[in-house]
């Protein structure tokens, strides 16, 4: 991604498609918000997008459990699928953490979420890789980046989140996402804290200030495959791939709105 422009999360909003997804994901969001469950039950639906939305990222790294199955365990440590679902639900509670110091200092924040994902203290936890180490990330198969290049990029991703921008919270999420992606930073679970920092940047910007819009849900069902494609939209550096992946993260989440209102409607039924 180019940082040449003195806003250029701004020039992406502008791209061709990307004003009508941002449009759109503002109006599914704000019809959500003003579901009569969501005066009341505000507290139960964050709750519940919290878990649909780690069980969905969880899937998207191999890990495709069933709901009710993520519910019921209290065990996540028998093998690896189980680690990697344990690794999304805490960093599903973690995000809502971390808000007050992401705009300051998204480094140390992304730090942290590999920390808590990780759930041990590996010297390779809670840093970036170094030359040498393997990467363990299920469905990416892009060439990955060496250590120097993620260290700058790194530094590149965090100036921009620092400078702020005027862009929409769907580009910038999606930038985020897209870019931790490309670079896979860390030794492990590093789609799983790409997505984390996407829900973290739509909510902290104030278009899902209670976390009720799980992208991730949305990512799981529009499918690996589609995910893997619309990635190589963002990887091609090109306007029409970096327009095709915002587009297809503002359907992620429209697709995590649809999830939560059907939870409102469940709660309205008193079916849930």
């Amino acid at each position: 991604m180019s940082t040449h422009a003195a806003d250029p999360l701004a020039a992406l909003a502008a791209l061709p498609g990307v004003p009508d997804a941002v449009d759109s994901v503002r109006k599914a969001v704000d019809r959500v918000y003003g579901h009569r469950v969501m005066r009341r039950r505000s507290n139960e639906i964050s709750s519940e997008a919290a878990l649909r939305g780690a069980r969905a990222s969880a899937a998207l790294s191999g890990a495709d459990w069933a709901l009710e199955e993520v519910r019921r365990r209290t065990d996540f440590s028998a093998d690896a699928e189980a680690r990697t679902v344990g690794a999304a639900l805490r960093l599903g509670v973690e995000v809502g953490q971390l808000l007050s110091i992401w705009r300051q200092s998204p480094l140390r924040v992304l730090a942290r979420l590999h920390l808590v994902a990780a759930g041990d203290d590996a010297d390779s936890v809670g840093r970036p890789r170094q030359v040498g180490e393997a990467v363990d990330e299920p469905l990416i198969e892009a060439p990955l980046p060496d250590a120097a290049e993620v260290a700058a990029r790194l530094d590149g991703l965090a100036g921009l989140i620092v400078a702020g921008s005027s862009a929409p919270a769907l580009v910038t999420a999606s930038v985020v996402h897209g870019e931790l992606l490309a670079l896979r930073p860390f030794t492990s679970y590093s789609g799983l804290v790409a997505r984390a920092a996407e829900r973290l940047v739509l909510i902290g910007s104030g278009l899902d200030p209670k976390a009720i819009c799980p992208a991730e849900v949305g990512h799981a069902e529009l499918g690996r495959a589609a995910y893997a494609a619309a990635f190589d939209g963002y990887l091609s550096g090109t306007p029409e791939g970096m327009a095709q992946w915002i587009t297809h993260c503002g359907r992620a989440v429209e697709l995590g709105v649809r999830e939560s209102t059907a939870v409102c409607e469940a709660l309205q039924r008193g079916a849930a």
